[in-house]
């Protein structure tokens, strides 16, 4: 009841309706059980709504963390079922060098480890290159022997489309990027859009010969 609420409270479904993700709405429906193959894809929301941490104009990397921290069951209700929460600042030596990812989540549906990064300003190729160095370390020194290779998740305040493609597109490892919001998006926005990508979805369906939102259902 709680995810409910949540979902509702923060309009989730017109949210997971404008994913970017256009191609995965398309094939939304197929899968029927909760036992189902799940992709990393699939996993992430874009973007995440964080209005619970109640944070000011101005705040830093730490700020950010800590709060959603202090607003951890809220925060699991916002990523989706499935994560558990294994710690934060989990410290790594590569080198001469020490690093620490901000938070480290496991998820149970694709079984394996989820790296998250926090970015205050927008996401830039480097980022991807940081969470790909992670990514090589975590699968060789965290996970276990039965789990599959890590995921990397990079939460930002913005993200160019095609500067997130061609950083993230080919990678051994899956590196995912997603925008955060600290508050509400606006109603008749979401819904102008909804509205929108309704339209581009059936324009691209009759073009491919593929069946219409209304023939699937």
């Amino acid at each position: 009841m709680r995810q409910l609420e949540r979902q509702i409270g923060s309009q989730y479904y017109e949210r997971a309706a404008l994913s970017r993700e256009k191609a995965a709405l398309l094939t939304q429906g197929a899968a029927s059980t909760p036992e189902d193959a799940m992709s990393p894809q699939e996993l992430v929301r874009d973007p995440y709504v964080l209005e619970f941490l109640d944070l000011k104009d101005e705040y830093s990397e730490s700020d950010l963390e800590t709060a959603l921290i202090q607003h951890l069951e809220s925060f699991l209700l916002e990523l989706g079922s499935g994560f558990t929460f294994i710690g934060r600042q989990r410290r790594l030596r590569i080198g001469d060098q020490w690093f620490r990812v901000d938070l480290l989540f496991f998820h149970r549906r694709l079984r394996c480890l989820v790296v998250i990064d926090l970015k205050l300003g927008a996401f830039n190729h480097a980022d991807a290159g940081q969470m790909h160095m992670y990514l090589n370390y975590a699968r060789e020194h965290w996970s276990l022997p039965d789990e599959n290779p890590p995921v990397g998740l990079i939460l930002c305040a913005q993200k160019d489309e095609a500067i997130a493609k061609y950083a993230l597109d080919g990678l051994p490892n899956q590196v995912l990027a997603a925008e955060y919001r600290a508050a509400l998006p606006d109603e008749q926005v979401l819904i102008a859009e909804l509205d929108r990508t309704r339209q581009a979805l059936m324009a691209r369906q009759a073009s491919s010969g593929e069946p219409t939102l209304g023939e699937q259902s």
